[in-house]
């Protein structure tokens, strides 16, 4: 059978398991963040700070077509595992296939939208007078490859939950060396500036797009019918309501940057830096936050297919492992980065383009303050995703709520009012603080019905 593909999920050991699904995962993620990573560096040295500006105006929107994508994709591969570990193969293919067709019309939707709203979306988001220009010339390119960029998103976790990470792995790679290689001969050689970055994001995503496609054909755990394209509400209630932790994070970061863009500019008009500096360095923080974070979920999603199919199995002890490993990992990773923020922050913000003493002064003051808690970031983030992966979207989701938006937003809307600019430095750390005492409570609580519930068939057997 089919279904039998993945149980070695259920036998290897977890170290390994965790190795051999986390590395590709995190490679995926940290691979996706690189666009828009180099679209910047590119950016800053061919168009200068303002073409920066203007991406960092567009980025939280590229974000929500990411937060649609891995809601309908991480829900669908915590579905998948769990029925795989169930052996229901039925519902595995009928949750891809509907997986599939939701993405192709949300990313039709998105890009209609934005097409439609342009202008005003882009004035939303933090938009100046001096950067419009270039935003409005990113973003057109970006609206353009939506739909293409979505889909490869939604299908990146599928095809792990069918046990080819690698793949996902190659299909992400694959698209972003693509745009390394054309981000160059777009801006030095033919001189497109931001409208080249953009279009060589997309040349990137269409690839991605296409290896995803390949591999649908080739499921090894999975099987797709024309059955498996028909749209079953109740079931796609069921997988995207574990996928809500995934959007929430996304849809929040959206709503939490559109506050602090225009914070920014409002209250950094008042000070020696102006409003343009600190959209763009913040903007440039929060890239350099996102590779970092790129890790943490990539090691956290990477574990999805492993805790979901050994919950699935009733193995909960494995899941007890690999929850603590996890957060051992994470935690470590969070160390480093805090170590590399606060010592190096200078030379990071060199990557991005060689600005002027006032420029630098003030992203050196960011990095150290805006990301000092990111190791309970890293802490939080995996606490959110591994609820997911046990199919408890109360807790993965009621967290991710309360770190971005009940918290996040009314911090960075409040806190200046007290501090003026730093309050918008202040307030990720306060709200990563608040977090983790959440995170904390629930973990244990997690643990301990994970380890009530592994040892009843145990004190049963006794009696």
């Amino acid at each position: 059978m089919q279904t039998e593909a993945n149980s070695f999920l259920g036998t290897e050991r977890v170290g390994k398991l965790m190795r051999k699904f986390a590395v590709p995962c995190v490679i995926s993620l940290l691979v996706g963040a690189l666009y828009n990573i180099v679209d910047q560096i590119y950016i800053g040295w061919g168009v200068g700070y303002l073409g920066n500006g203007a991406t960092n105006v567009v980025f939280p929107l590229t974000v929500l077509g990411l937060g649609i994508g891995v809601m309908i994709g991480d829900g669908c591969c915590s579905f998948v595992s769990i029925a795989l570990g169930k052996k229901d193969g039925q519902s595995a293919g009928t949750a891809v296939g509907n997986a599939i067709v939701l993405s192709a019309a949300a990313g039709l939707a998105l890009a209609a939208l934005y097409a439609v709203f342009q202008a005003p979306i882009l004035r939303l988001f933090g938009a100046t007078e001096a950067n419009y220009g270039y935003a409005k010339e990113y973003f057109t390119w970006i609206t353009v490859g939506m739909p293409i960029y979505l889909f490869g998103q939604t299908m990146n976790p599928v095809i792990r939950s069918d046990g080819s990470p690698r793949w996902a792995m190659v299909s992400m790679l694959a698209g972003a060396i693509l745009n390394v290689i054309l981000d160059p001969v777009a801006i030095f050689l033919l001189h497109w500036g931001v409208a080249g970055a953009a279009i060589a994001t997309v040349a990137g995503q269409l690839v991605t797009a296409v290896l995803a496609v390949i591999y649908l054909f080739r499921m090894k755990a999975i099987r797709l019918t024309k059955a498996s394209f028909r749209l079953d509400g109740k079931l796609i209630g069921r997988f995207l309501s574990l996928g809500i932790c995934s959007f929430l994070a996304q849809i929040s970061l959206v709503i939490a940057m559109a506050a602090t863009n225009n914070m920014l500019v409002r209250y950094g008009a008042g000070t020696q830096y102006g409003s343009d500096i600190p959209l763009t360095v913040l903007g440039i923080v929060m890239k350099v936050f996102q590779i970092i974070i790129s890790v943490v979920i990539g090691m956290s999603a990477g574990c999805i297919p492993i805790v979901g199919y050994n919950y699935g199995a009733g193995n909960l002890t494995r899941c007890r492992s690999v929850l603590w490993r996890l957060i051992g990992c994470e935690t470590a990773l969070g160390v480093f980065s805090l170590a590399l923020v606060e010592l190096f922050p200078r030379q990071l913000i060199g990557i991005f383009g060689a600005e002027d003493a006032l420029y630098n002064q003030f992203a050196v003051l960011t990095f150290r303050v805006y990301l000092c808690m990111i190791v309970l970031a890293c802490v939080n983030k995996a606490t959110f995703i591994f609820m997911q992966s046990l199919g408890r979207p109360v807790e993965s989701a009621g967290l991710s709520l309360f770190r971005e938006v009940i918290l996040a937003v009314p911090l960075v809307m409040l806190l200046p009012r007290a501090f003026g600019l730093m309050g918008i430095l202040y307030s990720m750390p306060v709200a990563d603080i608040v977090t983790f005492a959440a995170s904390v409570f629930i973990l244990a609580r997690t643990d301990r019905q994970l380890r009530r519930t592994a040892e009843m068939p145990a004190v049963m057997a006794e009696a």
